[in-house]
């Protein structure tokens, strides 16, 4: 089963959806505001990835935080910061099995998910 996770609005996430369509593989959308997200959830997904592959350093929320925050992310911290905003998580985050991957790039989903 595939899962991907985002937030429904994002480009990035868009462009990945109608990639999954167009090659007709189903998939679960779960939307980090609608469908909520837990803090276990959350450390699996740092567990597998990395909390500082996980937090999305180009988005206007991480931006938005005082420099000193920044400077001085811990893993607790931006978990939590993660938690509280989702938007501060990379996206789309794909769930295929065990193995997970950030971002949208064709070549990876294609090789992941059309073998």
């Amino acid at each position: 089963m595939i899962k991907m996770y985002g937030i429904k609005n994002c480009d990035t996430i868009k462009k990945a959806r109608k990639w999954l369509e167009q090659h007709q593989l189903d998939y679960q959308f779960i939307d980090y505001r609608q469908d909520g997200l837990t803090a276990k959830q959350l450390a699996d997904f740092s567990l597998h990835l990395g909390w500082q592959n996980l937090l999305n350093t180009r988005g206007t929320t991480y931006r938005a935080l005082p420099s000193d925050t920044r400077s001085n992310l811990t893993e607790p911290l931006a978990l939590n910061l993660m938690l509280q905003q989702p938007a501060m998580i990379k996206r789309p985050l794909l769930q295929v099995n065990d193995t997970y991957i950030l971002g949208f790039n064709t070549e990876t989903y294609q090789q992941l998910l059309e073998n």
